[in-house]
């Protein structure tokens, strides 16, 4: 079954048609000159640059020949903009984070600096599913009856439908990648169990 057309889609399609029409008088061409050199009938030509008729890239094909543009010009296809996600670092309880990711819902992603300061557990549960991987540091992470020190280049993933915290181990900061979706699924984590004090 065919998606919904989007009402982004719809905004472009009906913007198609006045450009056509720009295009055409620009270069000083009639609909009847039009329909000669692309084939295409007057009226649906006319229908085209009046909303009428929905563009289909049979019909656009050749009009981009004959104006002599991009097709991506005669539909208004929008310029890949800069992808580089600006950081606008906040401060949270002590740590820095960094949005790494410009749209919400879906996946995000962050980057966190986490103080020494930043080391008491304070266990909390929410819907969703996360993913951290150590950058550099030592971090804790407390995971219902889980305690551990995970260094920089371990990874965990777990359903934070489960009580969790995680934190600096007290000694140093922690910078942590983290992604964080909205799907519960089952723990996976890799690291060493903390080491109980001597």
């Amino acid at each position: 079954m065919a998606n919904p057309e989007s009402d982004d889609d719809a905004q472009v399609l009906a913007l198609v048609g006045p450009r056509l029409r720009e295009l055409r008088k620009k270069r000083g061409t009639t609909l009847a000159g039009l329909a000669e050199t692309t084939g295409i009938s007057v009226s649906t030509l006319s229908r085209l640059e009046s909303g009428e008729r929905r563009p289909t890239l049979e019909l656009l094909l050749p009009l981009a020949r004959a104006h002599q543009v991009p097709l991506d010009e005669l539909v208004g296809a929008p310029e890949v903009g800069d992808p580089r996600v600006r950081l606008k670092p906040v401060h949270r309880h002590g740590a820095t984070i960094m949005a790494l990711t410009h749209n919400p819902g879906g996946v995000q992603a962050f980057k966190m600096i986490i103080p020494p300061e930043r080391c008491e557990p304070d266990l909390r549960t929410h819907e969703g599913y996360e993913w951290l991987y150590v950058l550099a540091g030592e971090l804790r992470l407390v995971l219902a009856d889980h305690d551990l020190v995970m260094k920089a280049g371990e990874a965990a993933e777990f359903d934070t439908r489960l009580p969790h915290w995680f934190g600096s181990t007290g000694t140093a900061p922690v910078e942590v990648l983290s992604l964080f979706g909205p799907q519960g699924e089952r723990m996976h984590v890799r690291a060493q169990p903390r080491r109980a004090a001597t």
